[in-house]
């Protein structure tokens, strides 16, 4: 029930035809007894700077998520934001703090780390390769860094963003090597798909499986299909794996303590979703 006490977190995006955070957070917050909404707000690109604005002038505002297309134009509108945000260049939460600042930070990141660490998986002093350096990417490259990654190898066609990210990640996380150059999977511990390809089924796998260790952790971050020709494929090596709605469930609870809400379990949440 909404009420004249209710705490709205506006979803900006747009279109919002394919907004999921309101089935998860909502049937969540209702459980909790939270007086709190997600409500989906179509905005369209060239509206938002000012939308974004004018939004958090209302008295019962509690917070933003965005989403597309939004993500980078929000850097230029906070008054502060984290260093994850910072190697990302990208933002998907907002909130005023107590002075009325605007505080941005990302947590597509947050959300792929805390999975492996949940599925036992060492990030701390490990290699990993990552294949995209696009938005999702580099989120999860600040993440993995912040938790102390020993080496990362980055692999993308668009040599503009791979630098770019590398130079950032140099920036703020120089005691995690960075190279560039190749996608060939041997010797990591830990492989990541961060581009679309999986979204269709003749899409070309984003590494050689062959060279694929079975020891090797393996994510995704394509959420149109649970099992990606990719993850199949290393699954069939041995591989242990994460799929790409982890990164959705596991980055919310981190989401509800940036909100300052009771947060919980990502198995919780996939319980209580309407999806």
């Amino acid at each position: 029930m909404i009420s004249g006490t209710t705490r709205l977190i506006a979803h900006l995006g747009y279109p919002t035809e394919s907004f999921k955070a309101p089935l998860i957070y909502n049937p969540y917050f209702e459980e909790q007894n939270i007086d709190a909404v997600v409500v989906p707000m179509g905005c369209k690109r060239e509206d938002y700077p000012d939308f974004l604005k004018l939004i958090f002038r209302l008295s019962n505002i509690h917070g933003a998520l965005i989403t597309m297309p939004h993500k980078i134009t929000t850097m230029g509108l906070l008054d502060e934001i984290s260093t994850n945000a910072r190697v990302a260049g990208s933002c998907n939460a907002v909130k005023l703090d107590s002075y009325g600042r605007l505080i941005g930070d990302m947590f597509d990141g947050e959300g792929f780390v805390r999975g492996l660490k949940r599925k036992g998986q060492m990030i701390s002093g490990a290699k990993a390769l990552m294949i995209g350096a696009g938005g999702v990417g580099s989120a999860i490259a600040a993440s993995l860094a912040g938790a102390g990654l020993a080496h990362l190898a980055l692999y993308d066609d668009n040599n503009a963003a791979l630098e770019g990210l590398k130079a950032r990640l140099n920036s703020y996380y120089p005691s995690t090597e960075v190279a560039t150059g190749s996608n060939d999977p041997a010797g990591f511990d830990i492989v990541i798909n961060a581009t679309p390809l999986g979204m269709n089924h003749n899409d070309p796998l984003p590494v050689d499986i062959n060279r694929l260790s079975p020891e090797t952790f393996v994510g995704e971050v394509v959420m149109k299909e649970e099992i990606t020709a990719f993850l199949a494929a290393a699954r069939e090596r041995g591989c242990r794996y994460q799929v790409g709605t982890d990164m959705l469930f596991e980055q919310i609870p981190a989401y509800l303590e940036f909100f300052g809400f009771p947060t919980t379990t990502a198995e919780h949440l996939r319980k209580v979703a309407r999806i």
